[in-house]
């Protein structure tokens, strides 16, 4: 008569499922925000010529901003870009791809959160400063014009 059943109970039933964070970043937003470090580099234009219109959105093609490419891994988490950019005769090409790889990389990681595997800069042509400055404006700064007979010598 005092005995009262207990009944199991699955504790399944009361137990939530763990919620799912996603978060999906387009090309878009990768091929924008190397666009703006671009933009802060001396020396150097987009393949496509002209960074106030890629900024305006005016030229671009059905993928993107031609010249900018990034491929991600959802999985790692990482992120690939590919950089194609004319240089101005007279620039270090070593220094100028380490400039861009290195802008590149800590914007995407600071603003996206993801990690950047690899940033590939092709040079695919050399402009004369005369163009380049045709191409970015009378304001925009030029590298200056160095004179390699007086920085080389033989002596040590």
């Amino acid at each position: 008569m005092g005995e009262e059943k207990t009944r199991k109970v699955d504790t399944k039933e009361f137990e939530l499922p763990e919620t799912v964070f996603i978060r999906d970043i387009e090309n878009r937003v990768f091929q924008g925000i190397v666009l703006q470090c671009l933009a802060r580099v001396e020396g150097i234009t987009l393949v496509e010529g002209n960074f106030i219109d890629s900024i305006l959105g005016r030229g671009n093609v059905e993928g993107g901003i031609k010249g900018i490419y990034s491929e991600q891994d959802n999985k790692t988490h990482t992120v690939d870009i590919k950089v194609e950019v004319n240089i101005c005769y007279g620039v270090s090409i070593p220094d100028k791809a380490e400039e861009i790889q290195t802008k590149i990389a800590e914007e995407i990681t600071k603003m996206t959160g993801l990690h950047v595997s690899r940033v590939h800069v092709v040079f695919k042509n050399i402009v004369s400063p005369s163009q380049m400055k045709k191409i970015l404006g009378p304001s925009a700064p030029m590298p200056v014009e160095s004179n390699l007979e007086d920085e080389y010598n033989d002596e040590f």
